[in-house]
């Protein structure tokens, strides 16, 4: 299930009401050290160091509730009651070079700047070589602003509970935050209807997508699962064709349908096998057979006459298919906030986003979520998968998702044509077109989840062992 994103106050009012149904807080803090625990040993190896430092809160109590289920560890724990007295062991330990490091210094509580000796337990982690996992949230990072306490631990992960905090997703705490992931099913009562602090955001999590795309029927042929017709492509960049199509593709619609300018065809066509390929120069038509369409990826040429452009807006205004938008083609979009009958979706990374709003890449960071809204209700109420760290998807009103997926390798040429044309495939298919925001969803997260495949592919090679080939 996705997580509600929640604010200080609205953790406040859900661990109250649990503690209010009979919940002991003690039974939680065990629930949360198991699933630390859990987390500890996926990631380690038998032998490993770890060293784990635990405030005199709740998140050490957390922190220190691991510690009976750690096996064949090195682990070491340090609680601090007094600081200032405590700074050689802690020196020494982190002088002994810790596999892992695990923090629970300080909670969402925390309303004070950290100085002094605490800070300089701050800095020293952050100086650290050894990999750090907060847990709730990072030392130092106050939970609705994301803004460090005068410093802030600098996590490479955070293992919250119960559900993301506020001050985790905005702007510029990812640098302390590092990957996040939730620590859920510890015991805490049903969120129900515990106000989400007026947050209508939503962390992503992949167990939605158990069983899903659902198995096809036996017996079906490609006339079954639509037809996606792609319009891509220009002089000097044929490879976003090119990645657009085999984007479409890997969705598994039907047919894929790729519509390329006259001056790249041959080179688009040569790198396709199961692709039908089509040039244009200034006459679009989308064929009848089509159930959606992706257009924009490389159609950034000065050949695209300014009537193929026109074209663009007046399939964006009059497809009665799905239609993605993405790259070049969202700078010819009609503005209108008249609501469209059928799905429309933009495409844009924070540069583009700020084009099209009239704003700044950097106003559109500062504030992704109404980005997200203004951009939706300025094109039709249309869906918006808000490109970056931390993905958005969602629409002018109602829930908007984080997707937790995906890494900085995604963050070059061609990852987003490859997006936007898997997203047109997925929507081109009669038996999943009508849930678009589950498509949308799952298609930004298997495309995130697909590069952290290879990116733990990568790691676990030996680099001294590589084929000679690489």
């Amino acid at each position: 299930m996705a997580y509600p994103v929640l604010t200080l106050q609205a953790m406040r009012d859900w661990e109250e009401r649990t503690w209010a149904q009979g919940v002991l807080e003690a039974d939680v803090i065990a629930q949360v050290g198991r699933r630390i625990a859990e987390r500890i040993m996926e990631m380690t190896a038998p032998g490993d160091s770890i060293l784990l430092l635990a405030g005199k809160g709740h998140n050490g109590d957390d922190v220190c509730a691991a510690i009976p289920w750690l096996s064949r560890r090195s682990v070491q724990l340090i609680r601090f009651h007094h600081v200032s007295k405590q700074t050689a062991t802690f020196d020494a330990a982190l002088a002994d070079a810790p596999d892992l490091v695990v923090e629970g210094l300080f909670g969402i509580g925390l309303n004070r700047a950290l100085e002094g000796d605490w800070a300089d337990v701050v800095h020293k982690i952050n100086a650290s070589r050894a990999t750090v996992v907060s847990i709730d949230i990072p030392s130092g990072l106050h939970a609705d602003s994301g803004q460090p306490l005068g410093c802030a631990v600098r996590a490479d992960q955070t293992w919250t509970v119960g559900a993301p905090k506020a001050g985790m997703v905005v702007q510029g705490a990812s640098v302390y935050v590092g990957r996040m992931s939730v620590l859920a099913d510890v015991g805490l009562t049903d969120l129900g209807d515990v106000g989400m602090g007026g947050v209508d955001l939503y962390w992503g999590d992949e167990g939605d997508f158990v069983d899903w795309p659902p198995k096809r029927p036996l017996v079906s042929h490609k006339g079954s699962h639509g037809c996606v017709q792609v319009l891509a492509g220009s002089r000097g960049y044929h490879g976003a064709a090119v990645l657009a199509a085999r984007g479409a593709t890997r969705a598994r619609p039907g047919l894929v349908e790729l519509m390329t300018h006259v001056s790249s065809i041959d080179a688009v066509a040569l790198q396709l096998q199961n692709v039908m390929v089509h040039a244009f120069d200034r006459h679009l038509l989308v064929s009848p057979k089509t159930t959606a369409v992706v257009m924009g990826p490389g159609l950034a040429s000065n050949d695209i006459h300014v009537d193929v452009k026109i074209q663009v807006a007046e399939i964006w205004r009059d497809a009665s298919v799905p239609v993605v938008a993405d790259a070049s083609a969202l700078d010819w979009l009609p503005v209108s906030e008249e609501s469209h009958s059928t799905t429309r979706v933009i495409t844009p990374h924070p540069g583009e986003a700020a084009r099209m709003l009239g704003i700044s890449s950097q106003e559109v960071q500062a504030d992704r979520l109404a980005a997200l809204r203004s951009l939706s209700v300025k094109y039709g109420h249309c869906w918006v998968v808000l490109k970056g760290h931390h993905t958005m998807i969602g629409r002018s009103s109602g829930p908007v998702y984080i997707n937790p997926s995906g890494n900085p390798n995604l963050a070059q040429g061609g990852a987003g044509d490859i997006l936007a044309g898997f997203l047109g495939g997925l929507l081109a298919q009669h038996e999943l077109m009508d849930d678009p925001e589950k498509i949308l969803r799952y298609g930004v997260w298997a495309h995130g989840h697909a590069a952290d495949q290879c990116q733990a592919l990568l790691d676990s090679w030996d680099v001294n062992q590589l084929p000679d080939w690489l």
